[in-house]
């Protein structure tokens, strides 16, 4: 049940082409965007569809497979954990960032 705990699966759209960044130790990181639309009917039968984004980080061998493959638009099933950071801005306000780290990826679709 451990295994349960802080888990996120999603399949999405890839908003933009990933960011890469190699750090000084060699290690990479992928950053980017996904898009997960939920469709329903409203109250007056019309079709509506609702987009959610979500901020996702990779490292290491995922972040190279990332930079390999994906482009925007891509299809993608991710499993991953939410994670929270904090920060403060330039002008010492605090700002809040939720973004997925991403532990396994799966490509969907078609070329």
């Amino acid at each position: 049940m451990s295994t349960l705990r802080n888990s996120v699966q999603l399949i999405g759209n890839l908003g933009n082409d990933p960011e890469i960044v190699t750090l000084e130790s060699g290690k990479k990181l992928a950053k980017f965007s996904l898009a997960t639309n939920e469709t329903y009917k409203n109250q007056a039968g019309e079709k509506v569809t609702e987009t959610q984004w979500h901020n996702l980080v990779a490292w290491g061998k995922t972040a190279d497979v990332i930079e390999k493959f994906l482009t925007k638009g891509k299809e993608i099933a991710v499993n991953g954990k939410i994670t929270y950071r904090n920060y403060e801005d330039k002008n010492g306000a605090k700002r809040y960032f939720t973004e997925i780290v991403v532990n396994e990826l799966q490509m969907l679709g078609g070329k």
